[in-house]
């Protein structure tokens, strides 16, 4: 295994900019989670690591060598990182056994095999190393583009979107499998997804992107407890937003009060609010509007003063036609504008 930096990465197609100075590490044996929107770099970021493509500016290094930068391009086999695609990429003419041996040919025949049933069995999937791709399901065809990626024992790997286009159920068992298989091979991975709940359940560390520039390195409690911007905010999951002024280190919305005591008073700034951080009681001062299940708790629109947020209650609790709101700070950010 081996730790993965990036150093003020640029990259452009024509005169779009894709990536701008972007930087960030990826420690040895961790798993990284590059989270963002559609269009905000990430998949860009993995194909410059593997060498499929060149950096314009910056640098690349894996395990300390130098792999992508000024007169410097890796061959992309040379990098000894593994990648699982997003359509998994398996061989249709080959069986399974075959797909995951496919990148040990430097061993023996009867070596390659037994490696390739090694990582199935590691995957829970030795009992279908006869099968071609076509007969398994979407979820034991990543599975086996997994093994095939790691068999080889890469420096690193690079996963993008490995938990899209599965139902809800299906993604967190596979989710656990992979995370399990990761853990046990100590590889170092980065993984693309757009999904903030993958990211906070999967990862060691977050890369928070946006219009390819990084808004967030962190771990994911951090992140999320302590967001560097409101954009960073959002990527971890719906907020309530209000534009004021400060006065007195707070920030007053209609709701209650942000602290704000970092910016100067008389200032304008963007309080941030997770849904959960907001307590209803029974009383007054809000409007319910809806409410709506969400799992053990209940979704409440709430309105005061004209505006409009989304509260996260204990699932039937009661509430009334209007309620009292407290913002708890633990989940309430103020930014200036």
């Amino acid at each position: 295994m081996s730790s993965v930096q990036l150093t003020n990465v640029r990259r452009s197609y024509g005169k779009t900019l894709v990536l701008n100075d972007v930087s960030f590490t990826a420690p040895e044996g961790q798993v990284v989670a590059l989270l963002g929107a559609s269009g905000s770099g990430k998949s860009t970021i993995l194909r410059l690591i593997a060498g499929l493509e060149p950096v314009d500016a910056g640098e690349i290094r894996i395990g300390g060598e130098r792999v992508s930068g000024a007169g410097v391009a890796v061959a992309t086999e040379a990098r000894r990182v593994g990648m699982v695609f997003q359509d998994y990429s398996l061989f249709p003419h080959l069986t399974v056994g075959a797909n995951v041996a496919f990148g040990l040919d430097k061993l023996g025949r009867a070596e390659r095999d037994e490696m390739a049933l090694k990582w199935l069995d590691r995957v829970g999937l030795k009992h279908r190393a006869g099968s071609y791709p076509h007969e398994l399901s979407g979820g034991e065809q990543q599975r086996v583009a997994l093994a095939r990626a790691l068999a080889p024992k890469p420096r690193a790997i690079l996963l993008d979107e490995p938990f899209s286009g599965l139902d809800a159920g299906l993604r967190a068992e596979l989710r656990d499998t992979t995370l399990a298989t990761l853990a046990e091979a100590r590889t170092t991975t980065l993984f693309v997804t757009h999904d903030a709940e993958d990211a906070l359940q999967a990862a060691d560390r977050l890369v928070i992107l946006k219009a390819g520039r990084v808004l967030q390195e962190a771990a994911p409690r951090e992140a999320y407890d302590h967001p560097a911007s409101l954009d960073a905010a959002a990527a971890l999951g719906p907020i309530n937003v209000f534009k004021g002024a400060v006065n007195n280190g707070v920030l007053d919305t209609p709701f209650g009060t942000v602290q704000a005591s970092h910016l100067a008073n008389g200032s304008t700034a963007v309080a941030a609010v997770r849904a959960e951080a907001l307590t209803l009681t029974p009383g007054a001062g809000a409007q319910v509007t809806a409410v709506r299940p969400h799992g053990a708790h209940d979704l409440v629109r709430i309105e005061a003063q004209g505006l409009a947020w989304r509260a996260l209650t204990p699932a039937r609790a009661p509430l009334g036609d209007t309620v009292s709101v407290q913002i708890q700070p633990t989940g309430a950010f103020a930014f200036s504008a």
